[in-house]
């Protein structure tokens, strides 16, 4: 019975620090809500609303204002079916996704000088300029997998990284193999380790780094249900978990079976509310940071999640 009452406070989430480019950030005493803006023409969640550089400060700020601890800005999407990560022929060159990233990163960080933002680019290139120009964070979806030069960067750098765990490449998604649901879990385990044993052979700092189980990046359907329901196990690496599961698939897959109908279209306001199950779902089973789209009800979802924990 000790053993494993151990085993199960092994697998709450405790209070770490996060080593930042040019900060510490506690973690854990609440959960951090990361709201995201996509400045892209074809992302999934919002169909380029904010590709213009202006738009995408408006809407950053309005996040802020909502109550979002850090913000994450992106200007490639990895959307199923995507040419992301492809060693030649990326949708998204490194000047391009530049040129959309440092107006926005300058024009956020002026108006609120002390914001933490944090820049979703699994390219070196990006990672350098960015964090020079004042992001501290570097979100790789593909646990530095796509670039090799990643890692040497991020460590060069000294700023704060998130390993997602990435199942191939998102040409690929559609047609991948399922996978058995005993197998989600050590998979994700395994390719989180092989990562940060890359962040580590190359100077990342452990305090630096945060994991992310990747939820829909080569996963389909319930293979995310089976993840959620173990992510606490992922806790075993003393490292805070990062949760994205905001409007993904899945969930309006889930909304579809429901109904009885998976043909039918699941509304805005449905995939919204199935996001906030998912996020109190995973804060519950271990995740300190969430990131999400929508910000005021979150924040309000994660006081809730974090009361329940704080009465465990």
């Amino acid at each position: 019975m000790a053993e494993w009452s151990n085993q199960i406070a092994s697998q709450k989430r405790g209070k770490t620090n996060w080593r930042l480019h040019g900060r510490i950030l506690p973690v854990g005493a609440k959960t951090l809500v990361m709201g995201v803006v996509n400045i892209t023409p074809d992302s999934f969640s919002d169909g380029g609303l904010y590709l213009e550089h202006e738009l995408a400060v408006i809407h950053a700020l309005r996040l802020l204002d909502e109550g979002a601890d850090l913000l994450e800005l992106g200007a490639e999407s990895t959307r199923p079916g995507s040419r992301a990560g492809q060693p030649e022929g990326a949708a998204v060159s490194a000047d391009e996704e530049q040129a959309r990233l440092l107006p926005v990163l300058e024009a956020v960080l002026t108006a609120r000088p002390d914001v933490i933002v944090s820049v979703d680019t699994y390219k070196s290139a990006t990672a350098r300029a960015v964090i020079a120009a004042g992001a501290e964070i570097v979100n790789d979806v593909s646990g530095f997998g796509w670039d090799s030069r990643m890692g040497a960067v991020c460590a060069e750098m000294a700023c704060g990284v998130v390993l997602m765990h990435t199942r191939g490449r998102p040409e690929e998604w559609k047609t991948q193999p399922p996978l058995d649901r005993e197998t989600v879990l050590p998979l994700v385990r395994d390719g989180l380790a092989a990562s940060m044993r890359a962040a580590l052979d190359v100077g990342v700092s452990l305090e630096a780094t945060v994991l992310d189980p990747g939820y829909g990046f080569g996963k389909r359907f319930d293979e995310n249900y089976d993840l959620l329901a173990r992510q606490s196990e992922l806790l075993l690496f003393g490292r805070p978990l990062l949760a994205g599961v905001s409007r993904k698939s899945f969930l309006s897959r889930t909304l579809g079976d429901s109904m009885k109908d998976a043909a039918k279209s699941v509304s805005k306001e449905s995939r919204e509310t199935a996001s906030i199950a998912a996020l109190v779902a995973a804060i519950l089973h271990g995740a300190s940071i969430v990131r999400v789209h929508q910000v005021r009800a979150a924040v309000e979802a994660a006081a809730i999640a974090d009361a329940v924990l704080a009465s465990r």
